[in-house]
């Protein structure tokens, strides 16, 4: 169900997002101007399938840098860069395929590697482009499909066939958040998610009656 606001359509973008990953062999902080600090500020990350993440660090000048995926306990390389003079770079890594993953930086050349050598991986997770809008007003006290009682408060999201209580991740304009499948919907065409007003207004949504948005339904736990 939806309530009707103004429509009109906004694309979900983060484009340009840099994530800062410390290099293993790399300068300390000190010498860096605090790449220690920015990789530790870079464990989770969020873009849009297909769209580029860049890393960056330092390391020697010269030496080339890979950008490995966790892949069945072992570690995959994906990208490669190469430092600069200044011993800095910037690899760039992109998904076509939704799902969260584990990145590192690591100097190239050691193949596979087994997941028990990574030092606190970052985690990114890509998300689908997908129409949405949000419902509540006019509809509080109202029982959803699944059968909470909806209220300006209630955080979820409408969805045709995710069972109850699924976890659905979003992203717009930079903002993400988590929310459960909590009742039936939308039915309009080109309409996947049906966000309640609260978690739309949690992503900054609210304006939009009608919209894209990434979104990615979490394994239940």
């Amino acid at each position: 169900m939806s309530f009707p606001t103004r429509t009109h359509a906004v694309a979900a973008t983060v484009l340009g997002t840099v994530v800062a990953l410390a290099c293993p062999g790399a300068a300390a902080a000190a010498d860096t101007g605090g790449s220690a600090y920015e990789a530790d500020a870079a464990r989770a990350r969020h873009a849009l399938a297909g769209q580029a993440l860049g890393f960056r660090g330092t390391a020697q000048p010269g030496s080339r840098i890979a950008i490995q995926r966790l892949d069945r306990g072992s570690w995959v390389t994906d990208s490669t860069a190469v430092a600069g003079r200044s011993g800095r770079y910037l690899a760039r890594w992109r998904s076509e395929h939704i799902g969260v993953f584990s990145l590192r930086a690591v100097p190239a050349g050691q193949g596979s590697v087994r997941a028990s050598a990574v030092d606190e991986p970052v985690r990114v997770t890509v998300y689908k482009r997908s129409g949405a809008t949000w419902f509540g007003r006019g509809l509080y006290g109202r029982k959803t499909a699944c059968g909470q009682t909806l209220s300006s408060t209630l955080m979820g999201v409408a969805h045709k066939t995710l069972p109850c209580g699924t976890r659905v991740s979003f992203l717009f304009r930079g903002r993400s958040i988590t929310v459960p499948v909590v009742d039936r919907g939308p039915f309009g065409a080109g309409l996947s998610w049906d966000l309640t007003y609260a978690a739309a207004e949690a992503l900054d949504f609210t304006e939009t009656g009608r919209g894209t948005v990434g979104a990615i339904a979490l394994r239940r736990r």
